[in-house]
């Protein structure tokens, strides 16, 4: 039996760990200069005005909606199709989440349905870039201006995307970004908002420190104290350089991290083409570029003997780690509550949270591993 496929595993190597046992020996663990640091890098891989490091994605959409000033009575619109995160954030602000379907084919929020779900209370949009295609941004930015809508990119799954040459952030008021140790790059936790308008920028500032206007590195630099002052009521949401330490140097190898995950996504690709009963989601087109943040597979189970649970029971047997990405949200029990039985059916959504799967799609898997896991998954559906 050949040994475990995990479903991820992150990549970090010694240029992170010198930067980490340097930060650690440099007197000053939380935020500083190395976070500063990473955030004016990140912001300039992004083509982003300005960038702002946080806790994690989840703090990343809370301050976002925060300091847009959006809060009781307002209506925010989302995709079922992804994290808790991005729904609880719009209920971290008192505001009323509208769940919309998505294209049956990218599993990306429809422009088409959002338009029907826009009430006088609607006060921002939040599309997610489901595995890391890009939603269709021009569509959306159009909607959004029309009705005077603020949007918020959850581009958790999407540090590399481009729609039209252009990065998350691009066509939104603010874009919303993770580093958990599954993404395609790490901090260990951590996130980050980029923005292009420095009044936004400055608020979420202050926003994830408590409020306060002055971070305790600028409090206790050298010669420098000066008292400070609460303006806002914040949040404990600030990066740390600890974290930053290992952020510079991921930044740095992500474009090829991403080179090798296109490469492994492709060969799954050619593996599951002609496969009638494996559906992969379509390629990225010509004018838009996927991060391929999780190669996620719809299996027809309605023409199988085996549900999609068991299918994945088969793959864990066979040592092959997997994911599911996502269960509809409001299928989860907390929002099967609070929606109650007068939501409106999402069939696109519904279909593939019951069938999708997520294979392993990192850099440190070997092509021999990619090879396994495609020859196991056709053999698995197959026998069913």
């Amino acid at each position: 039996m050949r040994s475990y496929i995990n479903f991820n595993s992150y990549s970090l190597a010694d240029e992170e760990k010198r930067e980490l046992i340097d930060t650690l020996d440099s007197g000053w663990l939380t935020t500083g200069p190395k976070t500063k640091k990473f955030e004016e890098e990140f912001a300039r891989y992004m083509h982003a005005g300005y960038a702002v490091g946080v806790t994690s994605g989840t703090a990343a959409l809370h301050l976002s909606l925060l300091a847009l000033g959006i809060g009781p009575g307002d209506e925010v619109i989302t995709t079922p199709m992804t994290f808790v995160a991005t729904v609880n954030a719009i209920l971290y602000v008192q505001a009323k989440p509208v769940l919309v379907d998505v294209e049956p084919d990218t599993l990306n929020i429809d422009p088409e349905e959002i338009k029907k779900k826009i009430t006088k209370k609607t006060k921002a949009i939040i599309p997610v870039h489901y595995a890391g295609q890009p939603c269709k941004m021009g569509e959306i930015q159009a909607i959004a201006k029309e009705h005077k809508l603020f949007v918020v990119e959850d581009a958790c799954h999407a540090i590399e995307t481009e729609y039209g040459g252009k990065k998350p952030g691009s066509l939104s008021n603010l874009a919303c970004f993770s580093f958990h140790p599954i993404k395609n790059m790490t901090t260990g936790e951590g996130g980050m908002v980029t923005t292009n308008d420095q009044a936004l920028a400055d608020r979420i500032r202050i926003l994830r420190l408590h409020g306060m206007d002055k971070t305790a590195w600028r409090r206790y630099e050298k010669g420098q104290f000066r008292h400070w002052d609460m303006e806002l009521l914040g949040y404990k949401y600030n990066m740390t350089d600890m974290q930053a330490a290992l952020g510079i140097h991921q930044l740095k190898k992500i474009e090829g991290f991403w080179k090798i995950r296109k490469v492994y996504a492709e060969l799954y690709d050619r593996y599951f083409k002609d496969e009638e009963y494996i559906i992969m989601l379509p390629p990225a087109k010509a004018d838009s570029r996927n991060a391929y943040h999780l190669y996620p597979v719809r299996i027809k189970t309605e023409n199988l003997k085996l549900t999609r649970d068991e299918i994945i029971d088969a793959l864990q047997a066979k040592n092959i780690g997997v994911g599911v990405h996502f269960r509809a949200i409001h299928e989860l029990a907390y929002y099967r509550n609070y929606f109650g039985k007068g939501m409106s059916a999402l069939p696109n959504a519904e279909y593939a949270s019951e069938r999708i799967i997520s294979l392993p799609l990192y850099p440190k898997m070997s092509r021999d591993d990619v090879d396994y896991v495609a020859n196991t998954v056709k053999e698995v559906v197959h026998s069913a």
